[in-house]
């Protein structure tokens, strides 16, 4: 499969072509300077001419105002073509990262943007630009077999020392650099996930604790990060000191053929000259080899991120006055956990039905419910929708007819209204009778400035209660045919409670199905039926009337047995 990358380069190929012809117009220019100084000294040094000198002083000036104005256009159109691939790429990357999430890969979702910033820079840089000009270097050599072929020889001599530096660099420095890395990402996903508990933290006085389990991370890190820049470092200096060696070299070879009257002393110093200009593009490579290495993790890690199957298909559920669900030999399984968690489900939910599902934990019941949903990342079997294969649905068009309240509920930096929306342009009518579904509409209508009152990062601004009443809001928006609901009573008070079998009732009067995932026995005549679950099988389905939701709700206790006394 060709790379998603390299299919968005190649939409560049005519800024490309037209950065190489500025590279080669700035570097058959590069040699104006060896050319004025063979003349100077081979020619008006002897002829004494002023006129001479005039005149090649002022083609010389000609010349580097022309290859200013060259190197100018082509930072200019690298830093487009970085901009715009950054563009084309953000879409991709966003639905991709999304899709990974979604997949619970375990990757930081800031990673990918973090690539992406990584990969613009290295374009924008002098890095890029020692490619364009690598091509050039056999020009630089002609010239110095021109001038003698001992100094060509060693030129190429010079190039596959460097060569061979940039591949030793590459090999010694790869295996720290990713270790580094790795520890820094493993780091920073320590730090975030234990700071999103802080109350806990500070309420049971675990501060010193996680400080030193953070502490260790952050020393061990530190360490490997040194290791890496030492070597780094060493490697840049000896390739600095490599090039100063080099120049010498060539002078001083350039000094003997000389003496001996095989070359000419303006030759001589225009031969060390282009030694620095034939090894300059590999030179460019070695110090910014690191600045390489990064950009090409980051496109492997984003090639990783954007392979990942889109989970939208090319169907358009029509828009349906009911949704029923048939499952068919469904599993489910999680990375990392080798029994599987939905295990060979064959169950059919007939439309306009409210369906109970209950169990102990760990039973499989939120699993469910996502699956059903389609959010589930890993899983086998048909879950069909009105006879559709979910996954053959357009999913953008499909949430407009689905709605769910997760047990984890998170809400967005935005208004209530905006919220309850989806994020989407509020209808007023369509958020104000949500509300008033979820019972959440005297509530809403109490804080500061009603419906257009802000809620921070996750809803921190409002209670539990609050916040589940509002993402109940939520996923009735527009009446949905298809309701998932898990645990959406566990922080509802009696009038909550009382609200939410209002919103059940009302939802099954305008024909909706919905799926409710509960330990708590509500009012009778809620459900059409109840759904008992264990060890990832639905092992009854009862009519609500025959169903004894007490005696479902009571772990087996064995017979207390008297202690014989002593």
């Amino acid at each position: 499969m060709k790379s998603h990358l390299a299919e968005l380069l190649s939409r560049f190929k005519r800024e490309l072509i037209t950065i190489g012809l500025f590279s080669a117009v700035i570097n058959i220019l590069m040699l104006s300077p060896t050319l004025y100084m063979l003349q100077v000294f081979d020619r008006v040094m002897i002829s004494q001419s002023e006129i001479t000198l005039i005149v090649l002083t002022a083609l010389v000036l000609f010349f580097y105002c022309v290859q200013a104005f060259c190197e100018w256009m082509r930072s200019r159109l690298m830093i487009g073509v970085g901009l715009h691939l950054d563009a084309a790429l953000s879409a991709a990357v966003f639905h991709g990262t999304f899709r990974d999430q979604l997949r619970m890969s375990g990757r930081a979702p800031i990673q990918s943007f973090s690539d992406m910033t990584t990969i613009r820079q290295w374009l924008t840089g002098n890095g890029a630009f020692a490619f364009f000009d690598l091509p050039w270097s056999p020009i630089y050599l002609g010239v110095m077999f021109m001038l003698h072929p001992m100094l060509g020889w060693l030129t190429i001599l010079f190039m596959l020392i460097l060569l061979g530096f940039a591949w030793w660099t590459s090999v010694a420095t790869q295996a720290s650099n990713e270790a580094s890395e790795d520890e820094e990402k493993a780091l920073n996903v320590f730090i975030h996930s234990k700071l999103q508990n802080a109350e806990v933290i500070e309420a049971h006085g675990m501060v010193p604790n996680f400080m030193k389990h953070w502490w260790q991370q952050q020393i061990s890190t530190l360490q490997t990060q040194t290791n890496g820049k030492s070597k780094a470092n060493a490697f840049t200096v000896s390739s600095k000191e490599l090039r100063v060696l080099m120049q010498s070299l060539s002078l001083g070879a350039a000094a003997l053929l000389a003496f001996q009257g095989e070359l000419s002393f303006g030759a001589m110093i225009a031969a060390s000259l282009l030694v620095g200009r034939a090894t300059s593009p590999i030179d460019q490579i070695v110090g910014g080899w690191s600045g390489f290495i990064a950009a090409r993790q980051a496109m492997r890690r984003l090639e990783s991120v954007l392979q990942q199957a889109p989970n939208a298909g090319p169907l358009a559920l029509p828009t349906p006055d009911q949704i029923s669900v048939a499952l068919r030999a469904v599993s489910a399984t999680a990375e990392g956990r080798e029994a599987p968690i939905l295990t060979d489900i064959h169950a059919d939910f007939p439309a306009g039905r409210v369906y109970i599902v209950r169990g102990s934990s760990g039973a499989g019941k939120s699993t469910l419910g996502k699956l059903i949903l389609g959010i589930w990342p890993d899983w086998q079997g048909e879950v069909l929708l009105n006879g559709c294969p979910i996954q053959s649905l357009d999913r953008s068009r499909l949430g407009a007819h689905l709605g769910y309240l997760p047990q984890d509920i998170e809400l967005f930096s935005g208004t209530v209204a905006d919220n309850i929306a989806r994020m989407n342009a509020p209808d007023s009518a369509k958020v104000i009778e949500a509300a008033q579904i979820a019972g959440a509409h005297d509530m809403i209508l109490r804080l500061p400035n009603g419906y257009d009152s802000k809620i921070g990062p996750g809803g921190h601004t409002l209670s539990g209660g609050q916040r589940q009443q509002v993402a109940l809001a939520r996923a009735v928006y527009g009446l949905p045919r298809l309701v998932v609901l898990d645990e959406p009573n566990s922080n509802l008070d009696v009038r909550g409670e009382a609200a939410l079998i209002g919103a059940l009732k009302r939802l099954r009067e305008q024909g909706c199905t919905v799926l409710m995932i509960t330990h708590r026995a509500l009012g009778a005549g809620i459900a059409d039926e109840v759904l008992q679950m264990e060890a990832g099988r639905i092992v009854r389905r009862d009519a609500e009337s025959t169903a004894d939701p007490i005696a479902d709700e009571l772990p087996t206790v064995a017979p207390l047995t008297p202690a014989m006394p002593s």
